[in-house]
């Protein structure tokens, strides 16, 4: 027991230090301003259509789920409401960023892994290119911006996918299902939603880089390091939003 304690111990001693580093070198000697751009156009524009189509359903089933409800009490211009409080303070920053570590987190392990076992990052220290500045810095700047971009898109897919089922489908008064949503959502429930946001995609990029920068066990091992992101960063998001929701509302 005592070992897996310091096992633990170590391995998140080892992901702060690389996160760390990789911040500083941000600030200290940043990398060139297209590699910044190549990681967010994968982080962002290319998630997009993912993330679009999960929210727009998701918005769907949230009207689908409560009409039943505000219908027995002639409450249904509320759905609007609903369906932008659900999105705006948790499915649109929870569900974009699972999507993320799906799509680009294990990607990021794998690529950064192959490179690690394929001895790579060791030829880029022999050229004198620090490995951490070059590979993570970029990934965890990307996805700390990216997944709030990506959210805002996922809170105004989920409200149209929510307008169009009570609206179109359920016959709900569109101009109350509009004002009310106005009346009801504050600025406040945005922001938090994308504050919390900013922190799962850092955690998405910290965790991903550092199971594929310290990826051993030839490929076997980059499917393990692969698997061990995917669940690490998910279980991190689900747990830090508790956290953040108690702070943030």
């Amino acid at each position: 027991m005592l070992d897996r304690i310091l096992k633990l111990a170590e391995e998140v001693g080892k992901a702060t230090l690389l996160s760390l580093q990789a911040i500083l070198f941000l600030f200290r000697k940043p990398p060139k301003v297209r590699h910044f751009v190549s990681q967010i156009t994968y982080v962002a524009a290319e998630t997009s259509p993912v993330v679009l189509v999960t929210s727009t359903f998701t918005g769907g089933v949230i009207a689908l789920q409560t009409y039943g409800t505000f219908h027995r009490f002639n409450s249904e211009f509320l759905i609007g409401a609903v369906v932008a409080l659900s999105m705006g303070r948790e499915l649109g920053p929870v569900l974009t960023s699972l999507m993320v570590v799906a799509r680009v987190g294990s990607a990021m392990t794998a690529s950064i892994g192959t490179m690690r076992i394929t001895q790579q990052i060791d030829a880029l220290e022999v050229m004198a290119v620090n490995p951490v500045r070059y590979l993570v810095t970029p990934r965890i700047f990307a996805t700390t911006v990216g997944v709030p971009l990506l959210t805002v898109l996922s809170n105004v897919a989920g409200i149209f996918g929510g307008w169009f089922v009570a609206t179109k489908l359920f016959g709900v008064n569109e101009h109350l299902y509009w004002q009310k949503m106005v009346d009801l959502v504050e600025m406040h429930d945005i922001l938090g939603g994308l504050y919390k946001a900013l922190a799962f995609g850092f955690i998405v990029g910290s965790v991903s880089c550092y199971y594929g920068f310290y990826t051993s066990g030839g490929t076997e091992g980059v499917g393990r390091a692969t698997t061990n992101s995917v669940v690490t960063s998910s279980m991190l998001i689900l747990i830090s939003d508790y956290f953040l929701t108690a702070i943030i509302f």
